[in-house]
């Protein structure tokens, strides 16, 4: 049984920072890729951003880019999402995922495990 748990949303103020954390049990992490989507009210989730097995390659939206980055520690078995200079329209529920495959993707069909969200908040 694989469990992915998300933490560190909150509220903050526009420009500000938080760091979200994904803990994941279960022996699949280290051969996982994991990703961070988003889902804003009314609106479909989103990719956010990936990360390879070894944590060498990854990759981003471009509504991020240059303002999140995501990391992994497979000792520990958590995913990590920095995320810097933040804006109202990061607003949404985070969610982390977890997909048997080291190739990048962008879909969330692709991904196998899913947390339960954390709510991130930027009041302008």
């Amino acid at each position: 049984q694989v469990q992915l748990v998300e933490s560190g949303g909150g509220l903050v103020q526009a420009g500000g920072s938080l760091r979200l954390s994904c803990a994941v049990s279960g022996r699949t992490f280290a051969r996982s890729l994991m990703g961070w989507f988003r889902q804003a009210p009314g609106k479909e989730r989103e990719f956010v951003a990936a990360i390879t097995w070894s944590g060498t390659t990854t990759y981003y939206a471009d509504s991020v880019k240059g303002r999140f980055a995501i990391s992994r520690n497979n000792a520990e078995n958590t995913a990590y999402l920095q995320m810097n200079s933040l804006k109202s329209e990061d607003t949404a529920v985070y969610y982390c995922a977890a997909a048997l495959r080291n190739s990048l993707s962008l879909l969330p069909r692709d991904y196998t495990y899913w947390g339960q969200g954390t709510q991130v908040t930027v009041s302008s």
